[in-house]
């Protein structure tokens, strides 16, 4: 076999190529672009710390969503990963790894790291959206001082490393053996089944003999929205466990998601909402792009916030072997914008409890440390210390092993829970592709209105409601366990009982600007705990848009979506 050359091909920087909360997301037609995606990929390979490298035995795990020019991209990760001396490549069947699955692959072949193929939620198609993102060799999500790495790098980048003979089959499963000339060892492509390890690893968290007793008697649907969570949802939640075939809804990924969005909120998934109002099925379920974020509907549609989600999981961890096994939950954390549920469950266990800045990155370290079990976020992502990434499909599982135990419905498990921690009445007003200039006045007014000397003590009244100012912040996280230190992570007004409005630009965008408001309120009454959230936040909400001057600064009169 003759050794395939290494070229190098000489760049420039572009401009703007800083990661976000999950690594660089853009238009499909900007990644497309000469020389850009690989710009950042060697940034992102040249940043890749040596002892990392080492420790890992030179090996990445690669994969994605499926989303359009995800295989161009792989074939092109791969060879640079070759040209730049990594020694193996692990690649999911077609492409195809969930973003939970990756950090899956990356801890148990102690790899050391992934790059993840996916924009999430955000649309796909030829002129939709594409992203990178590094993980490293935890299993998460790199954080803040490699992502700052591999922006500077962006920032004075000369050349980039590429062996432009090698193409891997993507479907053959098995590997595939390269020489490249000048390096002493083989590089070797290895294609895996996407869905295997994944499932090996589920087996030693849940009960599978238990859930699937509980499947003979119930209906479900799961619908994976023509994301990469399909082949997951098929092997497992059917095959293995023995839901129905018609429980699997929109499983074939489509690299433009059948033209739909795919973000499993109420908006977005409303297909799932209308089929569970007819009461046919006792869960329904809702995966995002890259299947870490997930939905729970109960029968009748009853929508669970992802707020209680994690608290409700928390709360009834007993219910999961893997916990069982443990001793039980060492620690819960959520991000700050998140509705305030767990912290009850925290109060409750006698646990201790983390606020973190919004990036499921900020609660790795927690988890390394040993101090965190159970964490989520607002934006539909929950998951556990059993890999660094949210898990949508672990959330489904542990749902269905607290029915399972329980001998109760979603609705019921949830009303239970409020009646004994009360409810944290929570929405979130999302208002998508805003022009990036009033976005960025207006939060530059909120911040200087909440931090001004005379905020604290101020009332605010709509109605028959009002609420006194106990504290308002620009949010900073100093983390406990490295001493990093986040700032300006959120805008926030926090009440005297309690209640809370939170303002943040969304790192999660490709274009424009994502301004989400989090309105938060918590209620003991148990007469009121099953009254409609955006009745009962009414007052809150519109005292939010009247301070912040939203509407009138981004002429928009209505969000684009309301969870």
């Amino acid at each position: 076999m003759a050794p395939v050359a290494v070229l190098k091909v000489a760049t420039t920087p572009f401009e703007g190529q800083k990661p976000g909360t999950s690594g660089l997301r853009k238009p499909v037609p900007v990644f497309q672009g000469e020389h850009y995606a690989a710009n950042f990929v060697q940034s992102t390979l040249s940043c890749i710390p040596a002892a990392e490298l080492q420790a890992g035995s030179h090996t990445l795990v690669v994969g994605g969503d499926g989303r359009y020019y995800m295989q161009d991209a792989v074939q092109m990760i791969v060879r640079m990963c070759a040209a730049n001396g990594l020694r193996k490549v692990i690649i999911g069947q077609n492409g195809i790894f969930s973003t939970p699955a990756v950090s899956c692959v990356i801890r148990k072949r102690s790899a050391a790291g992934g790059i993840i193929l996916t924009a999430s939620h955000n649309p796909g198609g030829p002129n939709g959206d594409f992203g990178i993102k590094y993980n490293i060799s935890n299993g998460g999500p790199a954080p803040e001082g490699v992502t700052n790495a591999i922006f500077n790098y962006t920032k004075t980048i000369k050349e980039y490393l590429i062996c432009p003979d090698i193409t891997v089959d993507l479907a053959s499963l098995g590997t595939q053996t390269f020489q490249v000339a000048g390096q002493p060892q083989p590089f070797v492509v290895e294609i895996v089944d996407s869905v295997e390890d994944y499932l090996q690893m589920c087996r030693d968290i849940f009960d599978f003999p238990t859930i699937k007793a509980l499947l003979a008697t119930i209906k479900i649907r799961a619908d994976a929205m023509c994301g990469v969570m399909g082949p997951y949802v098929r092997r497992i939640l059917c095959q293995e466990l023995g839901a129905s075939a018609d429980a699997a809804v929109r499983c074939d990924p489509k690299d433009d998601f059948g033209g739909h969005h795919p973000d499993p909120n109420l908006t977005y998934a409303a297909d799932l909402v209308n089929t569970m109002k007819t009461g046919d099925y006792e869960l329904g379920v809702a995966f995002d792009g890259d299947g870490d974020r997930n939905m729970i509907l109960g029968r009748g549609g009853f929508f669970v916030t992802p707020s209680d989600s994690v608290a409700v999981i928390a709360a009834n961890c007993d219910c999961i072997p893997y916990f069982q096994r443990t001793g039980g939950a060492k620690g819960f954390a959520r991000s700050m914008p998140t509705g305030g549920a767990l912290d009850r469950v925290a109060e409750g266990l006698k646990v201790p409890m983390f606020e973190v800045p919004t990036g499921w990155k900020f609660f790795g370290n927690l988890m390394d440390a040993g101090k965190l079990s159970i964490c989520g976020e607002e934006s539909f992502g929950t998951g556990s210390d059993h890999i660094r990434e949210k898990d949508g499909f672990w959330a489904v599982m542990s749902w269905l092993s607290i029915m399972a135990a329980r001998k109760a419905s979603v609705e019921e498990i949830v009303q239970t829970h409020w009646a004994k921690y009360g409810r944290n009445f929570f929405t979130r007003y999302d208002y998508e592709n805003v022009d990036a200039a009033p976005a960025n006045q207006m939060m530059a007014n909120v911040e200087q209105l909440i931090t001004g000397a005379t905020f604290v003590g101020k009332e605010f009244s709509h109605g028959d409601k009002t609420y006194k100012v106990a504290k308002g912040d620009n949010f900073t996280y100093t983390d406990p366990i490295d001493g990093s230190v986040s700032t300006k992570q959120g805008l926030r007004i926090v009440f005297e009982d309690g209640s809370r409005v939170i303002f943040r630009l969304s790192g999660t965008g490709s274009v424009g600007a994502t301004i989400r408001m989090y309105v938060d309120s918590y209620e003991t009454d148990a007469a009121k705990q099953k009254l409609d959230a955006q009745v009962m936040l009414k007052p809150l909400v519109e005292i939010a848009l009247k301070l912040s001057q939203l509407r009138e600064l981004t002429g928009r009169d209505q969000p684009t979506v309301i969870t």
